[in-house]
């Protein structure tokens, strides 16, 4: 068979995907829960481990629990192509699941057709990308850009340290930096995933090519008043937290209009309020904001326009301030020649696809500072991710797997 008749079995990389998603089903919300660390993200490695072993591929796990299976030469560098297994609480299906899993279909499709790789593959399903406890750890530990002082102060939303988390699943921390990848030991990088956003579907068309994705900065803000009692405490006299994050929340569209552009995104998505009483007064209102703008400038603009602000707003409301920044991934261009050379392969085999920016960052934005990176994307119906709702079309899907497939077999060879 010639190679540019070599596909993938669409019923084979449903069968596998299914496969992931019986772990951490929510039958209650139609979501799954997934998150790093959790002992359904566990299990789900060791399924898809076994899935990897049984095609007869090298596997290993390292000290954050990427997992790793490689095709091919035993030395020398590598093309990676994979994604991540973890999910959001309530997460989707499609959300990285599809992209490791079309990583081993495009594999398993290259053995059936009897295609041996010059360059070594090796598929891989990163660990935490979801961001649990800030930034994305499985990619930044292949690497190298993890700081044990990070992995010290990190912590989830709910307060659990990664250290802990690591220790409960019989992981060393203190490991993690010698889990780092040489220089050069990866050729390129390589990522399939599903869009997250309206434009392919409200362009009609099934593949999009992204060539840059956008810096995701996430901080912690605490705002602390007075809790009190709320019939007797008159409304001039209080030092109410939630007033002040409301009037912040509202402010955001203004912090964009003045100092961002179409591409900001600014979110307050996780919030604590304490005592969390309905008759007292909230003394303390502890959040997230989630900063996103694939311009650097624009993103230290907006930083310090939101910082501005809430100074303001605290001062006003007589609420002591701190943000404690957990995490900031700078905006990356992807590799030129790789977008390129999807785009060329799209035409060749009649595909069609656009070049288009990602607003949601992923490991090919991690992986791009160490190895030329590429992303490729299936439309999201309705642009939902992050929610059960999330979804995507097999013949979309078919086409994207497919132009991986050549786009694996070409540059491996």
């Amino acid at each position: 068979m010639p190679q540019s008749a070599v596909s993938i079995d669409l019923e084979r990389l449903k069968t596998l995907l299914e496969g992931v998603n019986r772990f951490g089903y929510d039958a209650s919300t139609g979501g799954y829960n997934r998150p790093g660390f959790s002992d359904e993200d566990v299990k789900v490695r060791d399924w898809f481990a076994g899935q990897m072993v049984s095609d007869g591929l090298s596997v290993r796990r390292d000290a954050v629990l990427n997992l790793f299976g490689r095709y091919g030469p035993a030395d020398g560098p590598c093309i990676m192509v994979g994604s991540h297994l973890d999910t959001v609480v309530k997460g989707g299906a499609w959300d990285g699941a599809l992209g490791a899993c079309v990583a081993l279909e495009c594999v398993r499709s290259m053995q059936h057709a009897g295609i041996e790789p010059t360059t070594a593959i090796e598929v891989v399903a990163t660990s935490e990308e979801e961001g649990r406890f800030g930034g994305m750890l499985g990619s930044q530990t292949i690497t190298g850009t993890v700081t044990p002082d990070w992995v010290s102060r990190a912590c989830d939303a709910d307060g659990v340290m990664l250290s802990d988390a690591m220790t409960a699943q019989g992981l060393d921390p203190d490991r993690i930096a010698d889990a780092a990848w040489p220089a050069d030991s990866v050729a390129a990088f390589l990522e399939l995933h599903i869009e997250q956003g309206p434009v392919l579907e409200k362009s009609s068309v099934p593949i999009g090519i992204a060539d840059e994705v956008s810096g995701v900065c996430y901080l912690e803000v605490e705002l602390s008043g007075t809790a009190n009692h709320s019939g007797t405490t008159p409304m001039d006299l209080r030092s109410d937290a939630f007033a002040g994050l409301a009037e912040l929340s509202v402010a955001i569209p203004e912090v964009i209009a003045d100092k961002g552009t179409e591409q900001s995104r600014i979110t307050i998505g996780n919030v604590s309020l304490l005592p969390n009483h309905p008759h007292t007064i909230p003394g303390k209102a502890v959040f997230s904001i989630i900063l996103r703008d694939i311009c650097e400038n624009h993103m230290r603009a907006l930083r310090e326009e939101l910082e501005r602000r809430a100074a303001d707003i605290a001062s006003r409301h007589g609420l002591d301030l701190h943000i404690d920044e957990r995490s900031w991934l700078s905006p990356v261009k992807l590799d030129g020649a790789i977008a390129d050379r999807l785009e060329r392969l799209a035409a060749s085999h009649g595909l069609p696809a656009i070049r288009m920016s990602s607003g949601a960052g992923h490991d090919a934005q991690t992986m791009q500072a160490f190895c030329p990176s590429g992303l490729i994307f299936v439309p999201s119906r309705g642009g939902i991710s992050h929610a059960p709702e999330e979804h995507s079309d097999w013949a979309d899907i078919e086409k994207a797997a497919n132009l991986y497939l050549h786009a694996l077999i070409e540059m491996s060879a």
